[in-house]
């Protein structure tokens, strides 16, 4: 892999020491040749075209210009803004301010205005048009880079001038790139690397917008380590959080605390994670009375009071942001939404300059440096965000545009003596594409890093320094084992064991549809201890009490709708368990209720019926969990407020074999603790959504049926179930009607005699069964007993549906078995995780998660992990060129 050699920076000064005058396309060149100047000089050496021409460190001219001119005319600051671009940059590329009103598409009365304030302003391109080196007979002028100045830049140099390439006539060979599994991995060995004492040498090239940023500057931070040149105006806290702030005077009700968490956390407010779904107007908290309080305010806020009273909460002070609401005439303003617009606009737009000591790792922009003067230099990233985006605009020539950035591209990458390309290979599971100047620059064809010459690296070995081996605990840990799993656990482990990791390492906030769920699932509770209690004036009493337990999560203009829901949801409750008041109770014992009761502390009742909300932990099943009503010595009811779904749903989500991306082993779970309190009996769980039939209630047609799915448990084999002849009578009484026709003309003694020559196969499709040699035998016996008739070969199919029906909606003897080993086999596995002989992988049974039923989704980084482990330890090193006109050898 190669690219044009640049010369060094030792190399360039040697080459042009001896001119009076130097000029370089960026200040980083310029400052480096500056500094290794070697005699005494009068004026300028090595100098940018706009610093010579303005005689000042360049600044943003279009944003000085857009200050100048939002008070000069009526024009929105957008399209000022837009203009002033257009403005600059063609007069950039063609010499003058007014070259712009030559293209038809341009010339609008907003750019003439623009045009004519632009151009009586001191600009550094007024001042570049009207200057001119004076190139006399004693000073001699040399330019470097020539083709990477622009068309303005060039229009000041003298008749007579040298010109000198920043490239040799040889190729330079990229080092191997470095790939780590994610940018907190690369930083991390960026960060064992550098130190406090090695600082000043070092340099990190980055695409300033990426995540490498944040991440790089945090982690010098925390490390104590002094660095300039990257974050920004906005990357300062405090200015961030104030903009929040202003935001939150106009945002209204239903701004939710999540939201405003920085904020909060500027203003020294911590608020659990519980309430971050709610509404910071409902949230009774004292640490956010402040700016709750200051939101709610009436009278008109300038930008002077609230930036005031941000200082006064905080204790810090914002001069900077002070000043630049000044410079731009909006301190005495009122705030108004359009005004925040406004601000923010400006602030997104333009970058605000601040003041930096120039001390520490050096970080440089990779779309705006070409060179960094430091020994040691590491480039992050290295993707396709490193590529220029041209203006696409008439005035511009894009080849000759490409052809100046690869030229930067090719140079930044030679910058210092030792270079290292610290990249990703794959994000997201797709892979990441390297810079786009790579296609240009390299022979060869690849599509990803690791295509081209590479080195992984994993967590083990990812340091780039001296002492990368991790320190050994003194003493080693044994994590405790998981002994018993939970239905909505085992579910969450199944769907993805990353997210079952993380949901067991970080808190969650409260959602809306948990906090109704436990009040609606305490309601039932209090019902069946209380019927008698619960009359028409208690349910509105409920409801009050449901709305004001909710508001937060919901905005004022929904309080009615769900105050609707709340009451038909409640109502179809009490009627079903009206209906289906609980029986022969006697055989629970009275003291397995779990946990409290919402309605029973409000209403100052006991719960106390060994019916309800029954908790269970079996040490032999490894399965534990609440159950919710305990109907009958052998039904199970679970109260719902989801959707409903059907029992063959039930069983399907349930499966072992085929693993659905809808994991809920439910009924699946609890049918299994239930069997061994009930052995030997037939048991049913039902689901009782209650909410279903919601729509149905307002229009006056529901029905309790239309709420209930019900799954069975039937304490046989299924091949011995179905040989029965209670099975035998429902084919010729309870099935369809060719089925029923077909069996009521037959006898047992000829339906199960197919069972003692042919297995039964244990499938939930009809058509699998009939293929099977049982289904050919039984079409063959009853066409033979009852007639070759189309309704006997109809009525068989019909069987065969009925048959598979039962394993449809149901489990058998075998299937609950099959469950148990199952729950083992998983939580062996997942132990092993939790031991460190693997990690925790994201995709569950099913693969892919389904990341509907993902709470952790910001923390599954879905990144292939490299299989290839190579040691990497670097040195930073003073390098000494040994010679001082061709210091790459010293590479």
């Amino acid at each position: 892999m190669s690219l044009k050699q640049s010369k060094s920076i030792e190399r360039l000064y040697q080459e042009v020491a001896d001119y009076d005058l130097v000029i370089v396309p960026d200040s980083p060149l310029a400052d480096a040749l500056n500094r290794r100047l070697e005699r005494p000089h009068f004026g300028s050496f090595a100098i940018t075209p706009r610093r010579l021409a303005t005689r000042r460190r360049e600044t943003a001219e279009d944003r000085t210009a857009f200050l100048e001119i939002i008070d000069e005319t009526d024009l929105s600051w957008k399209e000022i803004a837009y203009t002033v671009g257009n403005v600059l940059q063609c007069w950039e590329y063609r010499g003058s301010a007014d070259a712009i009103l030559e293209y038809d598409a341009f010339d609008t009365p907003a750019t003439r205005t623009v045009v004519d304030l632009v151009d009586s302003l001191q600009t550094s391109s007024r001042l570049l048009t009207e200057y001119e080196i004076d190139g006399g007979t004693d000073k001699s002028v040399v330019v470097v880079g020539e083709r990477q100045l622009t068309n303005l830049e060039r229009s000041i140099l003298p008749n007579e001038y040298a010109s000198i390439d920043r490239f040799t006539g040889k190729t330079f060979d990229l080092p191997a790139f470095r790939i780590f599994d994610s940018p907190a991995a690369i930083v991390d060995a960026v960060l064992d690397t550098v130190t406090q004492e090695n600082a000043d040498d070092v340099g990190i090239v980055l695409n300033s917008s990426s995540d490498y940023s944040p991440l790089i500057e945090s982690a010098l931070e925390t490390a104590e380590i002094s660095y300039y040149g990257g974050p920004g105006f906005m990357d300062v806290r405090d200015h961030r959080a104030f903009v929040q702030l202003l935001r939150c005077t106009t945002a209204g009700s239903d701004t939710r605390v999540h939201s405003v968490k920085p904020l909060l956390s500027c203003l020294g407010a911590t608020v659990p994670v519980e309430h971050d779904e709610k509404r910071l107007v409902d949230v009774d908290d004292p640490e956010i009375d402040w700016l709750r309080e200051f939101t709610r305010q009436t009278d008109a806020l300038t930008f002077e009071a609230a930036l005031n009273a941000y200082e006064d909460r905080t204790g810090r002070t914002l001069e900077a942001f002070r000043d630049e609401l000044e410079e731009l005439g909006v301190l005495e303003d009122p705030i108004t939404a359009d005004a925040i617009d406004r601000l923010a606009f400006y602030l997104e737009t333009y970058e605000v300059p601040i003041d930096r000591d120039n001390e520490g790792v050096l970080l440089a922009d990779a779309k705006s440096a070409s060179y960094v003067d430091r020994p040691v230099v590491f480039y992050l990233g290295l993707d396709e965000e490193w590529t220029h985006d041209s203006p696409n605009r008439p005035w511009v020539d894009r080849d000759a545009e490409y052809e100046r950035n690869i030229d930067s591209f090719q140079s930044l990458l030679q910058s210092g003596a030792t270079q290292h390309y610290l990249v990703q290979d794959v994000a997201g599971g797709s892979p990441i594409t390297p810079c786009l100047y790579f296609d240009e620059l390299l022979e060869t064809e690849f599509e990803r890093f690791s295509d081209l010459e590479s080195v992984r690296h994993d967590r083990s070995n990812r340091s780039l320094g001296d002492g990368f081996d991790p320190e050994p605990l003194d003493v080693a840990v044994e994590p405790e084992r998981v002994e018993a799993v939970s239905q909505s656990s085992l579910n969450s482990y199944i769907n993805s064991p990353r997210d079952y990791f993380f949901g067991r390492l970080v808190e969650t906030p409260d959602k809306h549809y948990f906090v109704e769920g436990n009040l609606f699932h305490d309601f039932a509770e209090f019902v069946v201890n209380h019927p008698e209690f619960v009359d028409d004036a208690c349910l509105e009493e409920v409801v009050d009490v449901m709305i004001e337990e909710t508001r937060a999560f919901h905005r004022t203009l929904d309080l009615e709708t769900q105050r609707t829901r709340y009451r038909i949801g409640l109502e179809t409750i009490c009627e079903y368990l009206d209906e289906q008041t609980p029986t022969e109770m006697t055989f629970l014992t009275p003291s397995s209720g779990w946990g409290t009761n919402f309605f029973a502390e409000y209403f100052d009742r006991d719960v106390d019926s060994p019916a309800t909300e029954r908790w269970f932990e079996d040490e032999d099943l490894r399965l534990k969990g609440k159950i919710d009503l305990v109907q009958s010595p052998t039904q199970l009811v679970d109260f719902k407020s989801g959707s409903r779904n059907s029992a063959s749903q039930v069983i399907k989500h349930a499966s072992i074999e085929e693993p659905s991306d809808k994991p809920n082993f439910q009924a699946l779970c609890y049918l299994t603790y239930w069997r061994q309190q009930q052995p030997a009996e037939p048991l049913e769980f039902t689901f009782f959504h209650f909410l279903e039939t919601l729509d149905d209630v307002v229009a006056g047609e529901a029905t309790l049926e239309d709420c209930l799915t019900t799954v069975t448990y039937h304490p046989a084999a299924f091949d011995e179930y179905v040989q029965s002849q209670l099975v035998y009578e429902e084919l010729c009484e309870d099935a369809a009607n060719d089925c029923n026709k077909t069996f009521s003309k037959t006898d047992y003694e000829t339906y199960v005699s197919v069972f003692d020559t042919h297995e039964i196969p244990k499938t939930r499709d009809a058509d699998e069964m009939a293929d099977s040699a049982f289904g050919e035998a039984l079409v063959e016996h009853l066409v033979e007993d009852v007639g070759d008739y189309k309704y006997v070969k109809n009525g068989c199919m019909q069987a065969f549906r009925h048959l598979c029906g039962y394993r449809k909606e149901g489990y058998f003897e075998e299937d609950i078995d099959a469950f148990e080993r199952f729950v083992d086999e998983q939580l062996e596995e997942l132990n092993r995780y939790r031991r460190g002989e693997n990690r925790f992988p994201i995709c569950g049974r099913a693969d892919e998660p389904n990341y509907r039923y993902v709470n952790n989704r910001d923390m599954l980084l879905t990144e292939s992990r490299p299989t290839r482990e190579t040691t990497c330890s670097i040195q930073i090193e003073e390098t000494v060129p040994t010679d001082p006109t061709d210091s790459e050898v010293s590479r």
